[in-house]
């Protein structure tokens, strides 16, 4: 029988070892804590969607994966022929609501934690596979939306990222309008303006000359090109911003409008605590996608630049128009988990975890003691120690060498001597030390020994 060689698809490559995935579990269990922190409530939607749903918004049909069986028959199943693989989270969340509208609440809060798959080129390096999670929430309304929606968003950001841990990081925020009042001063056409705005978007990737050149080509001259690009990469503060705006804006309604609409938000946002060093206004937030229609964010770690946005969504103003005629304007955000994970790992911002959550391992020093092993491991488990039983005839030492290679804190063990004395062996694997323990203490002296672990632990900073 010939072997298959053991591989990975290419941007299907995202697989790890089980103590780099409760790193990645550990993420996940904070973003869900937090999201919900804020009355946000979760659902899941189907890995797979109508074809017609999933490009009813433009979704690029070559980066869409439709399902076929690898023996499809030639009147194969709906499924195969009309379903295709969802590329996001919002498309769905349309659907479903469009779908679910008289039995939900409004304002609608949910949150999405889910795999999607996307057809374009992986580049691991970036951050970017053909399989990953997103971490979605949104709050939808019917009709209109309150501007306060918008500035809550920045406070579950600032929830989310503060409890990983991962350094310091800046909530970016601008306005659509503001953008387009922007372009309408610099006599941008409107024609031109999706154009201009891709290539504005590339200010943070991008040398100045190369954003310069792209917006000649867009028909800007010289002189205005760089004018434009000047006025929306300065560097300064939240007021410096708004400031500039506001002198700006004179002669712009859509720029007025948006100016006065972010000093609004600023303010709820310090009203929501969400202190200033971790948020500011940045006229170089393009987000080049048409779908933002109001404020839209990027957030961005202060020591790693180069990793790009970590989250980022915006407001807009009809989810569903594709679905339903009921009008639903909404904010969300994204973050792209996946992502985050390998560059987070690729510049070693991920806290150590256990290695392991199995807490002890009972060692079976002799298999005719199995019912006594078996009875010690309920009691543990029944009193909340997550606890294993090494099931393999093995000597002690390739137990222990085991325990030790898992990441245990604490081994049980228990031969003829101890199961006629009615005591066990609990041995600290950390602390090489062990000690006796009467049968009806075991459960108090593992759990105590377990503090005692974790305390020594947090001491020395592991």
């Amino acid at each position: 029988m010939s072997k298959v060689q053991p591989a990975l698809l290419r941007g299907f490559d995202q697989e790890y070892l089980p103590r780099e995935q409760l790193q990645f579990n550990r993420l996940v269990e904070i973003i869900r804590r937090n999201f919900e922190l804020f009355g946000f409530v979760p659902i899941e939607t189907p890995a797979a969607e109508r074809k017609e749903v999933l490009t009813s918004k433009g979704g690029v049909e070559k980066e869409i994966y439709a399902l076929t069986r690898l023996a499809a028959d030639k009147d194969d199943d709906e499924a195969s022929i009309k379903g295709a693989l969802h590329f996001d989270l919002t498309v769905p969340l349309a659907r479903y609501v469009a779908m679910r509208e008289r039995e939900l609440p409004f304002p609608f809060r949910r949150y999405q934690i889910q795999k999607v798959w996307r057809g374009e080129t992986p580049q691991a390096r970036k951050g970017r596979f053909r399989e990953f999670y997103q971490c979605d929430i949104d709050i939808i309304n019917r009709d209109k939306l309150s501007y306060l929606a918008e500035a809550e968003i920045p406070s579950v950001i600032h929830s989310v990222f503060g409890e990983m841990g991962i350094g310091e990081f800046r909530i970016r925020i601008n306005s659509r309008k503001v953008l387009k009042g922007v372009l309408q001063r610099f006599n941008v056409a409107d024609e031109n303006s999706a154009v201009v705005l891709r290539s504005l978007d590339k200010i943070e990737r991008e040398k100045s000359s190369v954003v310069l050149e792209e917006l000649s080509r867009a028909g800007l001259p010289d002189a205005q090109a760089s004018q434009l690009l000047s006025f929306i990469s300065a560097k300064r503060d939240t007021n410096e911003t708004l400031g500039a705006l506001s002198e700006f804006a004179v002669q712009n309604e859509m720029c007025k409008t948006g100016t006065l609409e972010l000093r609004e938000l600023v303010a709820a946002i310090r009203k929501f605590g969400v202190p200033e060093s971790a948020f500011c206004i940045d006229l170089a937030v393009v987000r080049g996608l048409d779908y933002y229609t109001g404020t839209i964010y990027e957030t961005t770690l202060n020591s790693y630049p180069e990793l790009g946005s970590i989250c980022s969504g915006g407001r807009y103003d009809d989810l569903a128009s594709y679905f339903t005629d009921t009008k639903l304007p909404g904010v969300g955000i994204s973050i792209g988990l996946t992502r985050l994970f390998s560059k987070l790992r690729e510049v070693g911002l991920l806290h150590p975890v256990a290695k392991t959550p199995t807490e002890a391992l009972i060692v079976t020093m002799d298999h005719q003691y199995l019912d006594w092993y078996l009875d010690i491991a309920r009691l543990l488990r029944k009193a909340g120690v997550n606890t294993e039983v090494y099931l393999e005839n093995a000597k002690l030492k390739n137990q222990l060498a085991y325990a030790d290679k898992k990441g245990f804190r604490l081994a049980l063990i228990a031969g003829q001597s101890e199961v006629e004395r009615n005591v066990v062996q609990i041995k600290d694997l950390s602390a090489q030390t062990a000690s006796e323990f009467p049968l009806a203490e075991v459960v108090s002296a593992v759990k105590s020994a377990l503090e005692d672990s974790i305390k020594r632990e947090a001491a020395d900073g592991t």
